[in-house]
């Protein structure tokens, strides 16, 4: 698709001001569903911009006038008539809406007309019936001359003066008796001749042909030049009765512009394809906290009933996690000072005073000199309510730097617990059992977490979201729990020697299905904790792979259609119902997370979104340029702090910040620890090692606090 579909795309929606679906298709007229509130457009590739405004701005006056009504259970009206006078009625509102569209409408037609397009170059218009020269008159009207009878001149009066549907199907049941009327007089004639009545024909002729009074065009208002483009009840031609009867009127100029207008659209080459985010049910993803620790209860128990391990088989991981604990408390206690003073500054900067109007006694003395004699009252803001959401990427290529990713992420959770915030730590997997057993034994298999549907992004049933720490627990509970998944990661790193937990292996990346449950994931956890500002942090060491889409066909060998997968390529686009944006899936495989967290960024604009990328060295400089470009000065500032520092941070990615981390510089211990009796040179290069290590940590630190304070 051409810059310029999505650019009428927007023409559209800004014209319709709601929540308007646009969809550009390989289609032969455009056409707009007022039930769904689709509007297809066709891809006028041979159109001029004239034209191609003309045709949007007219769909999108059905798209606002039009009802949903199926007028045509009541009234027997061929649809053609009906679209006559539809079409000038909503050009006309359109027109008084936006002030400006009357030009566009005029060119457009200015152009359909002088190529032809209802193909009345050899025709005599003056003969044709009153559908057809109204449908002339209301279109071009300002480039040809029509003459009409007093009576035809009554009925277009009646025709711009329509104001509400019901008016235009009144008037185009009049319409169509009239020319009914006309048709069966000319029928007549037709015969008479035929049987040698000269002379009654001529007589029929003439009042058939009565030209007696031509229709000025001044004779009523001619700002309501409209275009017939498709407009579609609700039903087929059909439905009204005798369509093959020789004697029913038909709208020729009607079937000429439609004929014309489908050789403007391109119908070669691939389809667009419009997919959607699912409404995803949690209850079916998300695996609760304390499921996923019953799994640990299980692994001590097997652990100390198998004879090839140890007691104190996790003695070294318990050791180490008791000394990160100790050690880390000066850079949780340093984020907790950076975020009051954050706060305090914020509400210092809010702060208001006023005088209350109550006389201060201790001032009075000062009349003489002063008039400010009255006691004042200094009112501070409200502080925000904060709520984290962490997504902890749970693949298989996690295993090397998982024990060094969970340090960061507990830092920020005895951050929160000790500024009373509330979180919720997922981490994603394709890996938890499919199978889950009831009450009474029975087992239930997991299925698609949402009804299933042609457009819908493919969220795979074996996709899980593991709760796997929350605030919502007693300290202690929650200091028991992070020390099984500190021995789990320490287990990830002795590669296979150790077995894992039921359901928690690593897995593959399905970090963009998990970003698809923030949709849901968000405003629940917003709602149940009553927060006002939530922050979203995504801890991931790689990138995901594309998702696949529900796509309906038809099997030869089955009577209903079949919902499958498919691959989404080029001409693949994400659009939202509720903010009106599409989102272009023309991009390389890995770009398509950026797409989704921009999705969520318009949705959720009060929301935060921090990545947090944890890289090997060899990465850094792909993993930059990716968004900075190559030679660019950005990659060449970022690299420079990379270099120095061994962490960034980048804000033009789908994230508001996404932040680079060094692997190794996570895993560097940062005390400073030298033996006794060391010399000068390695006490120096100890504590030059824990000062780096310590400006690192703090530097990003910093910047986190800055974005979620």
């Amino acid at each position: 698709m051409t810059v310029r579909h999505e650019i009428k795309s927007q023409l559209a929606k800004l014209l319709a001001t709601e929540d308007l679906v646009v969809e550009n298709k390989l289609v032969e007229t455009a056409c707009f569903n007022v039930h769904t509130r689709v509007l297809t457009l066709p891809m006028w590739d041979r159109a001029s911009s004239s034209v191609y405004d003309m045709l949007v701005g007219h769909e999108v006056g059905h798209a606002l006038y039009t009802p949903d009504v199926d007028w045509f259970r009541e009234r027997n009206i061929p649809p053609q008539f009906v679209n006559v006078v539809e079409d000038v009625r909503i050009e006309k509102l359109m027109k008084r809406r936006y002030a400006g569209i009357s030009k566009t409408f005029y060119r457009g037609y200015q152009e359909l007309a002088e190529n032809d397009f209802f193909q009345i170059e050899n025709e005599n218009v003056d003969v044709m019936n009153l559908a057809d020269k109204a449908n002339l008159y209301f279109k071009i009207g300002s480039f040809i001359n029509i003459s009409f009878d007093s009576e035809e001149n009554n009925l277009c009066e009646k025709i711009a003066n329509t104001e509400t549907f019901d008016d235009v199907l009144n008037v185009a049941e009049e319409l169509y008796n009239f020319c009914k009327k006309q048709q069966e007089m000319k029928t007549k004639t037709d015969d008479l001749q035929m049987q040698g009545g000269q002379e009654g024909g001529e007589d029929q002729t003439e009042m058939s042909n009565n030209e007696d009074s031509g229709l000025d065009q001044g004779d009523f208002d001619n700002t309501d030049d409209s275009d017939q483009i498709e407009f579609e009840p609700s039903g087929n031609n059909e439905s009204y009765g005798g369509t093959e009867n020789d004697d029913e009127p038909e709208v020729s100029t009607v079937n000429s512009l439609e004929e014309a207008i489908k050789k403007l659209a391109r119908n070669d080459g691939n389809e667009n394809v419009y997919v959607e985010v699912p409404q995803i049910n949690l209850n079916k993803v998300i695996v609760e906290n304390s499921e996923i620790h019953s799994r640990f209860l299980e692994w001590d128990e097997w652990m100390d009933n198998n004879d090839l391990y140890e007691a104190d088989v996790f003695n070294f991981a318990d050791t180490d996690f008791a000394k990160f604990k100790k050690s880390t408390q000066k850079e949780v206690n340093y984020l907790v000072k950076e975020f009051e003073c954050k706060k305090a500054a914020d509400s210092y900067a809010r702060a208001t005073t006023a005088r209350t109007g109550v006389l201060d006694c201790s001032k009075l003395h000062t009349y003489k000199y002063s008039e400010d004699l009255f006691k004042k009252v200094t009112t501070l803001a409200d502080g925000k309510n904060h709520g984290l959401i962490f997504v902890l990427d749970w693949s298989g290529s996690m295993a090397d730097v998982m024990i060094d990713t969970m340090k960061q992420l507990f830092n920020l959770m005895w951050f929160c617990k000790k500024v009373s915030i509330p979180f919720e730590v997922y981490a994603f997997t394709n890996e938890y059992p499919l199978v889950n057993y009831k009450d009474d034994g029975r087992p239930e298999i997991k299925d698609l977490p949402y009804t299933k549907r042609e457009g819908l992004l493919y969220v795979p049933e074996w996709f899980s979201m593991m709760n796997i720490f929350t605030s919502k627990v007693k300290t202690n509970v929650m200091e028991r729990q992070m020390k099984n998944f500190f021995r789990l990661a320490w287990a990830y790193g002795r590669y296979g020697r150790y077995p894992i937990p039921t359901g928690l292996n690593l897995s593959g990346t399905p970090l963009n299905e998990s970003i698809l449950c923030l949709h849901q994931i968000i405003p629940e956890f917003k709602k149940s904790n009553k927060l006002q500002k939530v922050h979203c942090v995504v801890m991931t060491d790689g990138e995901a792979p594309p998702l696949k889409y529900h796509r309906e066909i038809q099997r030869h060998w089955e009577h209903e259609p079949f919902i499958g997968t498919a691959t989404l390529h080029y001409n693949s686009y994400l659009r939202d119902r509720k903010t009106g944006n599409t989102y272009s899936l023309d991009c390389e495989w890995y770009e398509f997370t950026d797409i989704f967290l921009r999705n969520l960024r318009d949705k959720f604009s009060d929301v935060n979104f921090i990545g947090i990328r944890v890289l090997e060295s060899r990465d850094a400089n792909s993993f930059i340029r990716r968004f900075t470009g190559w030679g660019s000065k950005e990659f060449d500032t970022v690299q420079r702090t990379w270099k120095k520092q061994k962490s960034f941070a980048i804000h033009s990615s789908g994230y508001h910040t996404y932040f680079g981390l060094s692997s190794t510089g996570l895993s560097s211990d940062s005390e400073f620890d030298v033996d006794d009796g060391a010399s000068k040179a390695k006490i120096k290069s100890a504590f030059a090692k824990s000062l780096k290590s310590k400006k690192m940590n703090k530097k990003v630190l910093s910047e986190f606090i800055e974005l979620i304070a």
